[in-house]
């Protein structure tokens, strides 16, 4: 498992800039079927993540505390600064990334530290089943080959 995060990420990030507002964000979400959009800094067609915002973030502090969402602005929401990962990381490095920030998604970025991807929780674990799913399969041939060469 050495190859990088960037080559089973998700490459089609939905983004916003730190201006729109929640409504807009949210009509992204739904058009693309995601729970999460990257907001960007776009100056000079460099697309630099500053925040993420998630379904969550939306329910909780906005919905709950019944705050207009068409006149917020993304930027206001989010709490915390993003935690990115390289697209060349491995898997301990983002997993160790996201249990260390407490995160479930990241945006993955280049060498220049531009958007390349997102990862997500899921996509680490589907990455990660096959791998146990075959450690599995290796008791059971074990127990197979040993019964069959002691009868």
């Amino acid at each position: 498992m050495s190859t990088g995060i960037g080559s089973f990420c998700t490459r089609q990030v939905v983004t916003v800039e730190p201006d729109a507002t929640v409504v807009e964000a949210c009509i992204l979400m739904q058009q693309h079927h995601v729970g999460a959009v990257v907001i960007v800094d776009d100056r000079a067609g460099a697309r630099k993540p500053v925040g993420i915002l998630t379904d969550r973030d939306i329910a909780v502090e906005v919905v709950a505390l019944r705050v207009a969402p068409d006149t917020l602005k993304v930027s206001e929401v989010v709490q915390r600064p993003v935690t990115c990962v390289g697209e060349d990381a491995g898997y301990a490095e983002t997993v160790r990334l996201m249990s260390v920030n407490g995160v479930r998604r990241m945006p993955v970025v280049d060498r220049d530290g531009n958007v390349a991807g997102i990862v997500t929780l899921d996509d680490v674990l589907r990455q990660l089943a096959g791998p146990f799913m075959a450690l599995g399969e290796l008791v059971a041939r074990e127990r197979r080959f040993e019964v069959a060469s002691h009868p």
